[in-house]
């Protein structure tokens, strides 16, 4: 049997450490290790489709078609993706939901902006991500076209429109309550608009307690209207560590070795109205009927490899891999720029965004992880409900 792409990675990065990996890599390793191999169908897939909303860290083409500053398709941009040539997407190479869905034994999905003329396949899933989009409309503004939530959840609905006329009502209302929502918003929100006091009004009307309640009512209002065209499995991820982000590091001049910590704290406000709102949604049966909604706990995975990088194999946390200035955060990956040539070593690829690597590591926490990964249950639990 021919070893996969994801196999062959894992044990590339597993190799090239110069320390032990740790218990949870080792037991990540095995997973995939049974995974490996098998081709997709739909008798082996765990979910029929996968639907994806979110931001820069999963877009996957979408903003190769807007008018936006915010696009990586060009080199050094996907540099290890298939091909070695770039897509769209921000990263070296895969996503985390380029992982989850190989894990779940997903083809790969395709960007709406590349369904809109039809002949591409929606029948396994689309993406909906976009780079510089957040929870609120005017997020990411300065860098021109982008999708919102909200946008997003307006072109799902032309996705529905094409399942709909291709499906007897009954199957689209199973294939909808059986199919994986995995929606990654919010970060956007911070570094393209509340710490941007010079462009955004947000920072002097909120403090950021209530700048996050605000962030947790609009992101309700479209999870809600994702539920009621029928999804019934969500993954909600956190917003990460974003003063440990390059880009921060070098904005707020961050001591060596030290996160901007009052940048963490915003993210955390956020998150922990995040989880609450997983429990009110799972507990409110009235409004959420059969339907589960999973929380993954990006923050607490990032800040444990950040805090713990040689047990999984990374050497380099504070600068990125392709970009200019100050921790290499100052100006992110420009065209034709020349990368670190150990790129599995860093955990940030660019300014904003992690390395293929670290995508992975993620990946397989939520698919397989404890409670502190993903809460209630983790990918592998929900495919089975």
């Amino acid at each position: 049997m021919h070893e996969s792409e994801i196999f062959k990675f894992i044990k590339h990065t597993i190799m090239s450490s110069f320390t032990v990996q740790s218990l949870a890599i080792v037991s990540c390793f095995v997973v995939v290790a049974v995974l490996a191999g098998g081709e997709d169908s739909s008798e082996t897939a765990m979910f029929p489709a996968m639907f994806v909303f979110g931001d820069s860290l999963v877009d996957n083409g979408n903003n190769n078609h807007l008018n936006s500053l915010a696009r990586s398709n060009y080199l050094p941009y996907g540099i290890d993706y298939a091909g070695n040539q770039p897509t769209g997407r921000f990263s070296n190479g895969k996503t985390i939901v380029d992982f989850i869905g190989e894990l779940l034994g997903l083809p790969e999905i395709p960007a709406f902006m590349d369904t809109v003329d039809g002949g591409v396949d929606i029948r396994r899933g689309v993406n909906y991500a976009s780079a510089a989009g957040g929870i609120l409309e005017e997020t990411g503004r300065h860098l021109g076209e982008r999708f919102s939530m909200g946008r997003q959840v307006e072109n799902f609905e032309k996705t529905l429109v094409e399942i709909t006329e291709m499906s007897r009502p009954e199957s689209v209302k199973e294939f909808m309550a059986k199919s994986l929502v995995v929606v990654s918003l919010g970060n956007n929100d911070y570094i393209n608009n509340y710490l941007k006091p010079s462009l955004f009004l947000a920072s002097s009307i909120y403090d950021p307690t209530s700048f996050a309640d605000l962030l947790i009512s609009n992101f309700t209002t479209h999870l809600l209207e994702l539920y009621g065209k029928g999804f019934r499995k969500f993954v909600i991820a956190g917003v990460g560590p974003l003063g440990c982000i390059p880009d921060q590091l070098a904005a707020r001049a961050a001591p060596p070795g030290e996160c901007v910590e009052a940048v963490n704290e915003m993210a955390q406000l956020f998150n922990s109205r995040l989880v609450s709102l997983v429990d009110r949604l799972n507990s409110d049966n009235k409004t959420t009927s059969e339907a589960i909604f999973v929380y993954g706990n990006t923050y607490g995975a990032a800040v444990d490899i950040l805090t713990n990088p040689f047990a999984y194999g990374f050497e380099v946390t504070d600068r990125g891999c392709c970009g200019v200035g100050r921790n290499r955060g100052e100006i992110t990956c420009l065209p034709l720029a020349v990368p670190c040539a150990f790129r599995d070593r860093h955990v940030f690829w660019d300014a904003f965004h992690p390395t293929q690597a670290f995508n992975l590591i993620i990946a397989l926490r939520a698919f397989n992880g404890s409670k502190s990964d993903c809460y209630p249950i983790n990918l592998s639990q929900l495919s089975r409900l």
